[in-house]
């Protein structure tokens, strides 16, 4: 084994082997992989060096070709971002001048200005994902969970999940697959969910109060 990567919220472990190790790492019939399986209750995936190097140089690609776009700036100035740890714009957005001011290559007004781009993109691209929010119909009330992000929204806009009582009806496990299980945990859209159901409650304990009071009503009038 030359790596090996873990997510621990997700409960799985990344295994990197020289490509001539990956037939013994796996074992015959996938034995070796599913007995560690088993004893580490982690699902483990096993990837060859040169599979890992390509899909790292893929994740490099697609982050760079990330900035590129949302910060109209050149391939070197993405791949330095990416390098230095970058993978979204919302983390370039929120970090302070001076950190990315420390960028070799880079200075105060250089990080002045990739910061601005990078707040110009995200306002931008919430005021058109909200746009969307309001013209699938997913209401304020839903709009109104301060755990979606606008993204997360139109998702649930798209499956057809609009109003509070449409969330109520959801499990944790179909809201999740909606927003992704990389954006919230089980906790979480449980929470959600409970939230979203809490009018249920109310109306049920105005409907008992009314019929409560009906019949001292009715024994007024007599």
């Amino acid at each position: 084994v030359t790596k090996v990567v873990l997510d621990e919220e997700a409960g799985r472990v990344e295994v990197v082997v020289p490509d001539e190790q990956l037939s013994l790492a796996i074992g015959r019939r996938g034995q070796n992989v599913r007995l560690a399986s088993q004893l580490t209750r982690w699902d483990i995936d096993i990837l060859t060096e040169a599979e890992e190097s390509e899909r790292r140089q893929e994740e490099f690609r697609r982050r760079s070709g990330l900035f590129v776009e949302a910060l109209d700036v050149d391939d070197m100035i993405a791949g330095l971002l990416v390098t230095e740890g970058f993978n979204t714009v919302e983390e370039l957005a929120f970090t302070p001048v001076d950190e990315v001011a420390a960028i070799e290559g880079f200075d105060d007004s250089v990080a002045e200005e990739l910061i601005r781009r990078a707040e110009t993109f995200l306002t931008r691209r919430d005021t058109e994902l909200n746009d969307k929010r309001i013209e699938l119909g997913v209401t304020e009330e839903v709009a109104a969970f301060e755990t979606f992000t606008p993204a997360m929204l139109v998702a649930l806009g798209e499956k057809g999940v609009k109003t509070l009582d449409d969330l109520g009806d959801l499990a944790s496990d179909e809201l999740l697959e909606i927003v992704g299980a990389e954006n919230m945990d089980e906790d979480t859209a449980n929470a959600v969910i409970m939230a979203a159901r809490a009018h249920w409650f109310e109306d049920d304990a105005t409907d008992a109060a009314k019929a409560e009071a009906a019949p001292a009503e009715e024994a007024g009038h007599d």
